[in-house]
């Protein structure tokens, strides 16, 4: 489907308005989808008019897909803003430093480690530990670029440096996996990804995890650099493309996402065999959660009473992209020691797609 026919396909309802995150900050009617499909459909003259004010409006979306995924027409809206961030990116360039970080480094998984090898012990110069719970900081001397916001600090060790290379074959399952750590996974949760290989050994399933994956392309994808998408999707297709799976399971949704509905959609300036693997391998992209609750059949006897109370929070990506709620919920509720409570509007997007993309300094919506 061309830009044209998804932009005929909004009737203009403003029914989004509910569920963007962006708009219940601000008010602005700029910032709600039917505003910015408003502007998409006068694309061509106001770029020409004005492409920096365009680039900013585009790049107010937190690209949460709640608005894609409330939609009654169905409006599929992520792909219709990625696409003009694209045609607005190929029209203005990019900068320099975002050249070398999407088309350089980010498809050059080696080159990077060694960068953030050299670079982790002096991370502590820069990021001021809060000492919060969610064991974030944030950067004083560098207010002007990232303001308030707070980050996760880098792992002492990345996943590939941990476990290195994974080849294991299927075991009682009978099924074997990709794993795909996302650069989250390797480089700052890395506990997380290792949880996974673990729940992995216990029930079986075989496992290949490459000690070369590069970024699976999100944030040169919002920031409309095809280009970069491009080498990243080449070099990941080419990797997978060696050994048999049967499911690629990420920890990460976006990284889900991406590779399920953008590897797929971002290869048709690729050689047609790049495009039919980008396809074949999108289809088996699945979230962790979904894998052990959906294929793995793993379920909670019932909800456990009486334990420590605990909440969830759960990514909008993971809900509003690929339809995985119920499976993260069963899982709490397999240990006996916590009590699941639900949170007030546990789905409310938690602002940090404003990180992702590198323009966006507009208040993160928590």
């Amino acid at each position: 489907m061309v830009l044209d026919d998804k932009l005929a396909s909004c009737m203009k309802c403003g029914f989004c308005q509910a569920f963007c995150p962006v708009f219940n900050t601000t008010g602005k009617e700029g910032d709600v989808t039917r505003g910015k499909i408003a502007l998409v459909e006068n694309l061509a003259h106001l770029i020409i008019q004005d492409p920096e004010a365009v680039n900013e409006k585009l790049s107010r979306c937190l690209l949460c897909g709640g608005c894609q995924f409330s939609c009654p027409s169905g409006v599929p809206t992520l792909e219709i803003f990625m696409e003009a961030r694209a045609i607005v990116t190929a029209y203005l360039g990019l900068s320099p430093v975002k050249k070398a970080i999407f088309r350089k480094l980010l498809p050059s998984p080696r080159v990077v480690d060694t960068l953030l090898r050299a670079g982790s012990p002096f991370q502590k110069l820069l990021l001021k530990d809060e000492q919060n719970p969610q064991k974030t900081a944030c950067a004083p001397l560098l207010k002007s670029l990232f303001g308030d916001r707070h980050m996760p600090l880098l792992s002492d060790k990345p996943l590939r440096s941990k476990v290195g290379k994974v080849d294991r074959p299927a075991g009682k399952s009978g099924l074997r996996v990709a794993f795909f750590p996302g650069c989250m996974g390797d480089k700052i949760y890395t506990g997380v990804s290792e949880a996974c290989l673990k729940v992995f050994e216990h029930h079986g399933v075989g496992v290949f995890l490459s000690d070369n994956f590069a970024c699976c392309g999100i944030p040169a994808l919002v920031s409309g650099d095809r280009e970069g998408v491009e080498k990243m999707i080449e070099h990941n297709l080419g990797i997978l493309s060696r050994t048999h799976f049967d499911y690629i399971v990420t920890p990460c949704s976006s990284c889900t996402m991406t590779i399920k509905e953008y590897w797929p959609e971002m290869s048709r300036n690729l050689p047609a065999s790049v495009q039919e693997t980008a396809k074949k391998f999108g289809a088996k992209a699945i979230d962790i959660n979904a894998f052990l609750v959906d294929v793995l059949g793993v379920h909670p006897e019932g909800p456990a009473k009486g334990g420590l109370k605990v909440t969830y929070h759960q990514s909008r990506h993971l809900k509003k992209s690929l339809g995985v709620s119920k499976q993260p919920r069963e899982l709490i509720n397999m240990n006996k020691n916590c009590e699941l409570v639900e949170m007030v509007e546990p789905d409310r997007c938690c602002g940090c797609g404003g990180r992702v993309h590198p323009d966006q300094h507009h208040p993160a919506p928590v």
